[in-house]
């Protein structure tokens, strides 16, 4: 898959679950099918086509679906068989996926029509890539998908693409998806025969939300890099921690995993020109574990985001159909490639390391909170001497430090680490049989995945408490540290400066993390252009 500035072209090539991701949030970048993907798109519907002819009985064709797979349907009633399988898996529930998360569904099944497994005509290959180009945003429940094939997400999709359900107007109301296909200069597509089924029988909602997802997961990873490194020059200023030993390229050196070495190598990055490389005589010979083995955390927690990224790109670019419309064979095969367990397996491995960056982060925080208050004790014992100096009352910029930060916020990290670890528990095994028995194993997968959403909102929250508040220590501290030579790294320093214009508004404690992880994003893409 080739992509220009505003154009993203699918072909024949391996395409990667961060350029779904990219796609998806960009509604500008136009999507276009190659010549040779839409041969491939073809070559797969003559195989359907031949079958449908020949009278072989073909699962979804001309059969019922589910525990109906063995009553045949009538060649009369085919076309109207497709409507009615759309309409029937038109049945989720819950809020509606955003406009991105939507693009990505359909970019995913675009791109699963592409690999030439589905038999769908190129008509409709071409029609799914224009509900994309001209902004079409079909209204897709959340809940569903018992990850047997996103059926409900998908069918959504479909519905408004033969112009009916619904889909998001332009300012997020609801409107009748055949309004949507008119205002975008399409006529309603009218299925052909297998393809219902080939239109919803794919995990384009687990592998789409996954990527974008994936994204967030890696930008998590420098966050926590950054905040540990925040937390390592405040225990430094205050407990006499700090001790940079655990990140040397000789303790990475002595043990082969990448994830790790990259943690500690980018602490490194963030501390250099820092006081905390330089020899200090007084300095704790060793951290606690949440500071001395976060690089073992942290790299962890990278190697299960490659595992999950290599999971995704493995289901965009495999073929999933049910029946499988194989051209090198010129047959359709039953199977079950529709079932995205070890997908649904990453998603579990990536909130269980979550949960671990939690832990190491909401302890740090308890061991940056003792010194705060000190804080406070030293600006209300110079509020004292200056009233006994000039007999006045509290009161003041020197009665309590200029910048405050919400005292409870470590109960915050500690109910947010909380739902981290509850959302650690398994999700993928819990699913019921359906359809009579035949349906007797699912994956769960967009379970699995909506509960690692949720994992990544508390763990962004709580990584953003921990670097707020190492900040605000820091920044109270500046002056002292300036006048002893104890000067922040040059990355953290940036941080820091990023951070401190909000310490001095005073927000409300929800107001001021989200806006911290806003600057704190900033932050961090400066730092990567830097580097």
């Amino acid at each position: 898959m080739a992509a220009g500035p505003h154009t993203l072209l699918i072909d024949r090539a391996h395409v990667h679950v961060r350029q779904v991701a990219d796609a998806a949030v960009d509604p500008s970048v136009r999507v276009v099918l190659s010549g040779e993907s839409l041969e491939l798109v073809g070559r797969s519907r003559e195989v359907l086509e031949r079958a449908a002819a020949s009278g072989e009985r073909v699962y979804g064709l001309n059969t019922l679906l589910g525990s109906g797979r063995d009553t045949a349907v009538e060649d009369e009633s085919i076309l109207a068989y497709q409507v009615q399988v759309v309409r029937y898996h038109d049945s989720g529930v819950g809020e509606f996926l955003d406009r991105a998360n939507v693009r990505a569904l359909i970019l995913t099944r675009l791109i699963g029509f592409s690999r030439g497994g589905s038999g769908v005509r190129q008509e409709t290959a071409r029609f799914y890539a224009e509900l994309l180009n001209r902004d079409v945003a079909p209204a897709v429940p959340r809940e569903g998908s018992v990850g047997s094939s996103d059926l409900t997400q998908l069918a959504a999709v479909a519905a408004v693409a033969i112009g009916e359900g619904q889909a998001l107007g332009a300012n997020g109301a609801l409107i009748p998806g055949a309004q949507a296909l008119a205002d975008a200069g399409l006529e309603p597509l009218r299925l052909g025969p297998g393809e219902a089924l080939a239109l919803v029988s794919a995990n384009a909602y687990s592998i789409g939300t996954g990527a974008l997802t994936l994204r967030r997961l890696n930008r998590l990873a420098e966050l926590a890099d950054v905040a540990l490194s925040l937390s390592l020059e405040a225990t430094a200023r205050y407990d006499g921690g700090g001790n940079l030993s655990p990140f040397s390229p000789v303790i990475q050196a002595a043990k082969a995993v990448d994830g790790q070495r990259a943690s500690a190598a980018a602490v490194r990055r963030l501390l250099h020109g820092g006081w905390l490389e330089d020899v200090r005589p007084e300095v704790s010979v060793q951290d606690p574990l949440s500071f001395r083995a976060a690089p073992q955390t942290h790299g962890a927690f990278r190697a299960v985001a490659e595992q999950l990224e290599a999971a995704l790109d493995v289901e965009l670019n495999g073929r999933g159909d049910n029946p499988l419309s194989d051209v090198e064979s010129g047959r359709m095969v039953s199977g079950g490639n529709f079932q995205p367990m070890q997908l649904a397996l990453a998603f579990e491995s990536a909130r269980l390391a979550l949960a671990h960056v939690g832990i190491s982060s909401e302890r740090r925080i308890a061991k940056l909170y003792p010194p705060q208050r000190a804080i406070r004790q030293r600006h209300l014992n110079q509020a004292r001497d200056n009233q006994a100096h000039d007999g006045g009352g509290f009161g003041g910029p020197q009665t309590l430090a200029s910048e405050e930060l919400p005292g409870l916020l470590w109960y915050s990290a500690a109910s947010l680490l909380a739902e981290l670890r509850v959302l650690a528990a398994p999700a993928t095994l819990g699913a019921p049989t359906l359809s009579a028995d035949v349906e007797d194993h699912s994956t769960l997968a967009p379970l699995a995945l909506q509960q690692l959403e949720r994992s990544v909102d508390a763990a962004m929250k709580l990584l953003t408490i921990e670097a707020l508040t190492a900040a605000y220590l820091l920044q109270e501290a500046e002056t002292d540290d300036e006048a002893a030579g104890r000067r922040l790294g040059k990355g953290t320093g940036a941080v820091v400066r990023h951070l401190g214009p909000l310490l001095t508004r005073r927000l409300p404690a929800s107001a001021l993390v989200k806006d911290a992880w806003r600057a704190l994003e900033t932050a961090i893409d400066g730092l990567e252009g830097e580097s």
